[in-house]
């Protein structure tokens, strides 16, 4: 038996240089709404489809060249996988890596990869099966 049993997930927390910044851009890319803020303490606690991500100010970003694994992926709904996929590419100001469609893993369904203004990688997935399920 395990010493601690999980139920979900209460936040996870993302390092950014500028929490005014990284607000904006969550909000207008991955349409977030922010729930308390205080950029004074640099911490921005944002709620993304009844899930909280924190941006928590770090002096310097996370480098993760190389490192595609490490990564955040949010569910999209299937009707706007497509579309978001498409503004993402249409972006210049918007680093997108690539994207993939994925089956036979631990999650699957079509996702792309893209960085926010740190340079943390992001990933939007249309999630078609979970193995957790």
């Amino acid at each position: 038996m395990a010493l601690v049993q999980t139920k979900g997930l209460a936040h996870f927390t993302i390092p950014v240089t500028d929490t005014e910044r990284s607000q904006k851009f969550y909000e207008d890319v991955l349409g977030m709404k922010p729930i308390q803020v205080n950029h004074k303490r640099g911490m921005v606690f944002m709620d993304s489809g009844g899930d909280c991500v924190i941006l928590t100010k770090t002096q310097h970003p996370i480098n993760q060249a190389g490192e595609q694994d490490i990564h955040h992926a949010w569910v999209v709904e299937h009707d706007d996988y497509e579309a978001a996929v498409k503004e993402l590419q249409d972006r210049d100001d918007i680093n997108f890596h690539f994207e993939e469609d994925r089956h036979g893993g631990a999650v699957n369904g079509p996702r792309a990869y893209f960085e926010d203004p740190d340079g943390n990688v992001l990933e939007i997935i249309d999630l078609t099966s979970y193995k957790g399920d």
